[in-house]
């Protein structure tokens, strides 16, 4: 690494780390003085809401790390152009694009880190602030239970139904599985419980029937045992998990919801291979994008150079607050395309990626003109 890179890097992330940890802490302030008295009423106390909050902090880091980014490095930006050391950088045969190397490698490592984060850490951290917060609440400290629920396993052609369902371990109760058979027929398993075993799917007190559709016939009992083994079920806890997550959940036709990791919505669509339209609009322009949301960071740092790169106080202040004003602009865009891609007004990936590459060759375009 040249001693200019390394110079450029040190005089970033120092006010990176600055602007990251100020909007963190703003952020904490806010939700802890909305939920304050929410938290009060569940029992916590001190060492409580500060795990708390020290668990939910990855998603507040998703949040906040692209501004921190954009006012780090207008505001770093701002510094060399007031000292002219950008000019005597240029007037050394640097060019401006070889200036730009080092923040749009601190951007992708930025949207690195966010991808990771969204993926890896704030779906288990969402899990893990749920159970600090009912940690002292009756009943639901115990681990966590699905009641009178099921899901649909389109790809297999078969309804599960359950009294109660337990994600950690696949422990069903008061189980009914309607399975559709390749020639129309179907099989009614009524178990009183189903659980994995070594792998494979086995009803406990278990009884079966099945129709004819050749026939007007009722149901007619087959099978009385109490255990039987169906390694023909391919259904895993994951897809399983997945399915009721995005099922049941109000995040799938919410365009403000990025809280569905990549890896629920593919197990999702492996046991939907043809979703409902509404369905399929949602979850395909939320993939796409979970898929966009890194090269924001990237983004930001192509808007922010044209505009904190100008030479003159008064023009620097000028580009500072067109960049605000352009980066501001740039995240309602975001909104509204992840509002039409849900609602299917436009395609998804046009929905997801519009802004990033509108915006992001209006960077690149400004900043070849800056003299």
């Amino acid at each position: 690494m040249r001693l200019l890179d390394r110079y450029l890097l040190r005089e970033l992330l120092a006010p990176l780390g600055y602007c990251l940890c100020g909007l963190l802490m703003l952020c904490i302030f806010a939700d802890l003085s909305a939920e304050f008295g929410r938290l009060s009423e569940k029992g916590l106390k001190l060492p409580d809401i500060l795990e708390y909050y020290a668990a939910i902090t990855p998603e507040f880091v998703v949040l906040v790390l692209p501004i921190a980014l954009l006012l780090a490095l207008l505001y770093t930006l701002a510094n060399l152009s007031r000292h002219n050391e950008l000019t005597a950088m240029r007037a050394a045969g640097v060019s401006l694009w070889r200036l730009c190397v080092p923040y749009l490698a601190v951007g992708l490592s930025a949207g690195a880190a966010l991808f990771v984060l969204n993926e890896l850490c704030v779906p288990n951290c969402s899990q893990a602030a749920e159970q600090i917060r009912n940690r002292h609440a009756p009943g639901l400290a115990a681990p966590r239970q699905v009641r009178d629920l099921g899901f649909v396993n389109a790809r297999d052609r078969r309804t599960w139904q359950f009294a109660a369902y337990d994600p950690s371990t696949g422990a069903m109760t008061n189980v009914l599985i309607l399975w559709t058979l390749p020639d129309g027929s179907s099989r009614w398993l009524k178990a009183e419980r189903a659980g994995r075993v070594r792998g494979v799917w086995t009803l406990y007190n278990l009884r079966e029937y099945r129709d004819d559709p050749r026939s007007n016939s009722l149901l007619v009992p087959t099978l009385q045992t109490n255990l039987l083994a169906f390694p023909e079920f391919a259904e895993t806890l994951e897809e399983i998990n997945s399915d009721i997550n995005l099922t049941y959940s109000s995040s799938l036709h919410n365009a403000r919801k990025a809280d569905i990791p990549l890896t629920e919505i593919l197990r999702y669509l492996q046991l939907h291979p043809n979703p409902a339209r509404a369905d399929r609009d949602a979850l395909y322009t939320k993939m796409q994008g979970r898929l966009a949301a890194p090269w924001t960071c990237v983004v930001v740092v192509l808007i922010a150079i044209p505009f904190g790169a100008v030479s003159g106080r008064r023009n620097v202040f000028v580009g500072v607050a067109s960049s605000l004003l352009i980066c501001f602009a740039y995240f309602i865009l975001q909104q509204v395309g992840l509002v039409y891609g849900t609602t299917g007004r436009l395609p998804a990936w046009l929905a997801a990626w519009a802004p990033n590459l509108s915006f992001g060759l209006a960077g690149l375009l400004l900043t070849a003109k800056v003299r």
